[in-house]
């Protein structure tokens, strides 16, 4: 019943929560096989990486050029990570690498389809405003960056909730585990703090990145 009035079968609902299951599980032995094989990790991040460009790219370009989305998914990830490693916050060790930069690009991920497809959608029912601009003088990229800026930053919105509202509405999974582990309380946080500090900054310029590319009529096979 949820999945007809939310425009989804249900079936689609248990086959991915199926999917999931099996996937943890297979993840879960793959991160025990790597736990000290750190070089190793960053091959398993690049397939992680590639189904995020495949998952989130043909959301977003149903019939285009959905290996584009690699372009938000690398700015967003990459800069961030790089910091990371270069500041010395993100030890050189398998688990750390793939649930931390696991958790970027899935961050992105979402934040890509997100901001794709609602900017998409808005430059198609608003078309009729971008031509009236580019009669008026402006280019075909800024008329379009008229329309599509003010709505791809509400893919950012959660993340932006998120990190405001932790420890008040929601309790993240990596303060959580850690204080289960036996952390201190200020570590713990500390570290989830940098967590979602990096996601800001990830999910941030996956959402610019994928403005651009759309105001540009990248995903389309034939650009307007």
């Amino acid at each position: 019943m949820w999945g007809v009035t939310l425009g989804r079968p249900p079936a689609q609902m248990l086959v991915a929560g199926l999917r999931a299951l099996v996937q943890l599980a297979a993840v879960a032995l793959v991160i025990a096989f790597l736990a000290n094989r750190g070089a190793w990790a960053f091959a398993f991040v690049a397939l992680m990486f590639l189904v995020g460009v495949w998952t989130c790219g043909r959301r977003v370009a149903r019939k285009g050029r959905w290996w584009l989305a690699a372009l938000p998914l690398a700015a967003g990830v990459l800069p961030v990570a790089g910091l990371m490693f270069a500041a010395g916050v993100l030890p050189f060790s398998a688990l750390a690498i793939i649930a931390v930069l696991g958790q970027q690009i899935g961050g992105a991920m979402s934040t890509v389809t997100l901001s794709g497809r609602r900017v998409e959608d808005e430059l198609v029912v608003r078309r009729g405003e971008v031509e009236a601009a580019v009669a008026l003088g402006f280019m075909w990229f800024a008329a379009r960056m008229m329309v599509g800026r003010p709505v791809a930053g509400e893919a950012v919105l959660p993340s932006v909730d998120q990190t405001r509202t932790a420890g008040l509405v929601t309790l993240p999974g990596a303060f959580v585990g850690m204080i289960l582990g036996g952390a201190a309380p200020l570590d713990a946080g500390l570290i989830q703090l940098l967590v979602l500090i990096s996601l800001l900054l990830v999910n941030s310029t996956a959402a610019a990145t994928t403005l651009w590319l759309s105001c540009r009529g990248a995903w389309a096979l034939r650009a307007a």
